[in-house]
């Protein structure tokens, strides 16, 4: 399998990278609008397809299917996305210290999921979840944002809250927030986003 992906164009060199994954039944297109809302000028934009096919959903994609048992896919999609991560460097110039994984609902779990085993520069779960409970973490001093809705109907709240307890019980540096939205992206976590990377690469800046 070949992880298929889309990059805005950026007139000036980017200082680094956002990786954006798409949640279950969605495509590479869906997080596109999130660049223009960030803000970020010194920033490229990646956003990575889902290697499957959606069961219903005629132009969607998933890291793997939630209705089996087992996730079927979600060892090959681990793989795959874990290696194009680190192929990025050779294809952009831009090393996975100055990068940040984030995705939205299946792929926030994948976010997290993957990236905690890379040196990145941030991670983010927007709606997500933990899909496995890691017992140490190589990177500790990787920043991770979790930001959830409380009315979320899709992914309990619940499951946030897990991740956040986990995660800091490991010594992760967790900043989780609880918005009043529903299973989405609102403005509000867009900001929170926003802050979230532009204090973490300054305070990257700042170190070298």
């Amino acid at each position: 399998m070949v992880l298929k992906s889309i990059s805005l164009p950026l007139e000036n060199s980017p200082k680094q990278l956002v990786v954006a994954l798409h949640g279950w039944g969605a495509n590479c297109y869906d997080l596109v609008p999130i660049a223009s809302q960030l803000e970020l000028s010194d920033t490229q934009f990646i956003f990575p397809e889902a290697p499957y096919p959606h069961p219903q959903v005629p132009e969607g994609k998933a890291w793997y299917d939630l209705e089996t048992f087992d996730y079927e896919g979600l060892a090959e999609s681990r793989t795959l996305l874990y290696n194009w991560l680190l192929a990025l460097e050779k294809n952009t110039g831009i090393s996975l210290k100055h990068t940040y994984l984030i995705g939205f609902s299946q792929g926030g779990a994948m976010s997290l999921d993957v990236g905690l085993d890379l040196p990145l520069q941030g991670i983010c779960s927007l709606s997500g979840y933990l899909q496995r409970q890691p017992e140490k973490l190589d990177y500790q001093d990787c920043p991770i944002l979790i930001i959830h809705g409380q009315q979320d109907p899709i992914v309990p709240i619940q499951q946030a809250r897990n991740a956040q307890t986990l995660l800091t019980g490991l010594g992760a540096k967790v900043a989780y927030r609880e918005l009043n939205m529903s299973h989405e992206i609102s403005l509000e976590a867009i900001d929170l986003l926003r802050e979230f990377i532009v204090s973490n690469s300054q305070t990257l800046s700042g170190l070298e």
